[in-house]
C-alpha cells in the first residue's frame, strides 16, 4: 500500500510539473526566443547584405574574436525627433483610446451583467460578432463610412446637419474611432466577467443605509470593477500602442506611431538594428506598467485576505 502511494504521489507531482511547465515552455519558445534575437539585433551596426546587420562576434585580421556592441541604435530614439516622437504620440493615442473604450465600455458591460439572464449569451455573441469578419476587412470598411462622400457624410447631410462633406478620414479623429471600434470588445468582456459576479445585496444594504445611487456607483460598484477595468485597460492599450493597420488606412501619412515606424525601417530602409532597439524599447515601456499592475492587484488582494 505504501509503495502504491508513493508511485500515485510521484505520478502527481510529474503531472503537476507537466501541467505548470508547458505554459513555461511555450513561453520560452515563442517569446524569450524571439526577444532574445530581437536584442540581440538592436546592439548590431546594419549593413548590406543578408541579413542586414553585422555580426556581434567580429574577428579581425589577427585572429583575435571580440563582442562589438552597437548602443548608437537605443541612443538614436532619444536623439532623432522623428522616433521618440512617433513612441510619444503612440502612447498618447493608446492611452486616449484606453480611455475612450472603457468609458463606452463600462456602461456596456454593467447592462449586459445586470440583463436577464436569457438575454446575456445573445448580447455578448453582438459584441463578439465582429471577431468573425477579419480585421483587415473591418478597417478598410470604415474607410467607405468616413470618406468624404461615404455613408456617415451622406447621412449627415441628408438630415441637415451639414452642407458638405466632414474632412474624418486620415485625421487623428479617424485613428481614434478605428482603434475604439476595433478594440471595445477587450474591454467589454473582462468588465462583464468582474460586474456579473457583483453582489447585489452590497448595493442593497449601501442603499438601506442611506446612499444614493450614483455614491454606491462610486463607493460599491467601482472598488469592486477594479480587476475588470485594469485587465481591460492592459487589453486595450498595449496592442494600441504598436498598432499599425489602423493608423495606415485610417490616418493616412501624417499619422505617426511606432508601429508604422517599425515597418517603414524593416522593409523600406532595412534598418534592422534600429527598428530592434525600437521594439525593444517599446518592449520595456509596456512590460514595466503591466507588472506594477499586476502587482498592485496582489498587493490588493492580500490585504483583502487579511481583512477577511
Amino acid at each position: 500500500m505504501k509503495a502504491a502511494g508513493e508511485g500515485s504521489g510521484l505520478h502527481g507531482r510529474n503531472g503537476r510539473r507537466l501541467v505548470i511547465g508547458l505554459p513555461y515552455f511555450w513561453l520560452a519558445l515563442f517569446f524569450l526566443v524571439p526577444f532574445a534575437i530581437v536584442l540581440k539585433v538592436s546592439f548590431s551596426e546594419a549593413m548590406l547584405g543578408n541579413p542586414p546587420f553585422a555580426p556581434l562576434l567580429q574577428t579581425d585580421a589577427d585572429g583575435m574574436t571580440a563582442l562589438h556592441l552597437n548602443i548608437d541604435n537605443f541612443l538614436l530614439m532619444f536623439d532623432d525627433s522623428l522616433y521618440y516622437g512617433a513612441l510619444l504620440n503612440s502612447l498618447q493615442v493608446a492611452a486616449i483610446a484606453t480611455v475612450l473604450c472603457l468609458l463606452l465600455g463600462f456602461p456596456m458591460a454593467y447592462g449586459i451583467a445586470r440583463a436577464a439572464p436569457r438575454w446575456r449569451l445573445p448580447l455578448l455573441m453582438l459584441i463578439i460578432l465582429p471577431f468573425w469578419t477579419s480585421f483587415l476587412i473591418r478597417v478598410y470598411a470604415w474607410i467607405g463610412i468616413l470618406k468624404p462622400n461615404g455613408l456617415l457624410n451622406e447621412w449627415l447631410m441628408g438630415i441637415g446637419l451639414i452642407d458638405q462633406p466632414l474632412a474624418i478620414l486620415h485625421t487623428p479623429v479617424a485613428v481614434y474611432i478605428g482603434i475604439v471600434y476595433s478594440y471595445l470588445p477587450f474591454m467589454i468582456l473582462p468588465l462583464y466577467a468582474t460586474l456579473v459576479r457583483l453582489d447585489l445585496t452590497l448595493l442593497e444594504a449601501a442603499a438601506d443605509l442611506g446612499a444614493r445611487p450614483f455614491t454606491s456607483f462610486l463607493r460599491v460598484t467601482l472598488p469592486l470593477a477594479k480587476p475588470g477595468i485594469i485587465a481591460g485597460c492592459l487589453l486595450v492599450f498595449v496592442p494600441a500602442t504598436g498598432e499599425f493597420v489602423i493608423p495606415d488606412l485610417l490616418g493616412g501619412p501624417n499619422a505617426l506611431m511606432i508601429g508604422k515606424v517599425l515597418w517603414t525601417e524593416f522593409f523600406n530602409n532595412a534598418d534592422w538594428p534600429v527598428a530592434s532597439a525600437m521594439a525593444v524599447l517599446l518592449l520595456v515601456l509596456l512590460v514595466g506598467p503591466v507588472v506594477w499592475l499586476q502587482r498592485s492587484q496582489w498587493d490588493d488582494a492580500d490585504s483583502d485576505g487579511e481583512r477577511s
